[in-house]
């Protein structure tokens, strides 16, 4: 019995997870709207479904920039320069991890693993990678995203 409730409540969260992927599809970002209505929608609470919506790195609460950047923070990308590219982005786009620009431009944002080890360190802008990056790349980069 408790097996069967268990796989109950990993399939509702399945279905919940892709009932926000779909409300950031629309608008960018979850919303406490959007929140509200899924946990309506499975007889669930608000906060269960929030505990959702923020487990999940790729789920956002509030509006990202017309440019995602997902920084990868794993060993590889470290290991190959990483922390000094971080910086770089840092300071031209004069935000932290998990700001946007004021000018809607860029959001930055820190990420696991990428799956782009081979050409550490990377990241992804608008989720296409970008890899091997280097502190002088990073100007040019950002310039072709605007």
């Amino acid at each position: 019995m408790e097996e069967q409730a268990s796989a109950m409540s990993r399939e509702q969260e399945k279905n919940v997870l892709i009932r926000l992927q779909e409300a950031q599809s629309k608008s960018g970002y979850v919303s406490q709207e959007d929140i509200a209505a899924i946990a309506r929608a499975y007889d669930m609470s608000v906060s269960d479904v929030y505990g959702v919506a923020t487990f999940y790195s790729f789920l956002r609460s509030k509006p990202a920039g017309r440019n995602l950047i997902r920084i990868c923070q794993s060993l590889p990308c470290h290991l190959k320069g990483g922390d000094a590219v971080i910086s770089k982005l840092t300071q031209l786009l004069g935000v932290q991890p998990g700001e946007t620009t004021p000018d809607g431009r860029f959001t930055l944002e820190m990420t696991n693993c990428i799956g782009a080890c081979d050409t550490a360190p990377a990241m992804l802008v608008n989720g296409e990678v970008v890899g091997n990056l280097t502190v002088e790349s990073i100007s040019a980069i950002l310039e072709h995203y605007t």
